[in-house]
């Protein structure tokens, strides 16, 4: 699993995050999004890194600007009864 973050430019509202949100989800397969307009990022959590140029051109046909992406392993935190500490 990876998590990419995008920095965007542009996000003013929930509606934006929204579209963000669509258009990545349309594009690539992933186990979720999260977009903040207050933040200016949005936030996807797959299992490969999204090819970089792709990612830019969809959040780019939206009118949004996209500032930087960065990628990391990322673990899915475990929650419930029996989980380890």
């Amino acid at each position: 699993m990876f998590r990419t973050i995008v920095k965007i430019e542009g996000m003013m509202c929930g509606m934006c995050e929204k579209h963000v949100n669509n258009a990545v989800s349309r594009a690539f397969v992933t186990e979720n999004i999260t977009s903040s307009h207050k933040k200016g990022e949005t936030e996807i959590i797959s299992e490969s890194v999204p090819d970089e140029a792709l990612l830019r051109d969809v959040i780019e046909k939206e009118d949004y600007k996209v500032l930087s992406v960065t990628s990391e392993p990322y673990e899915k935190k475990k929650h419930g009864l029996f989980s380890k500490k």
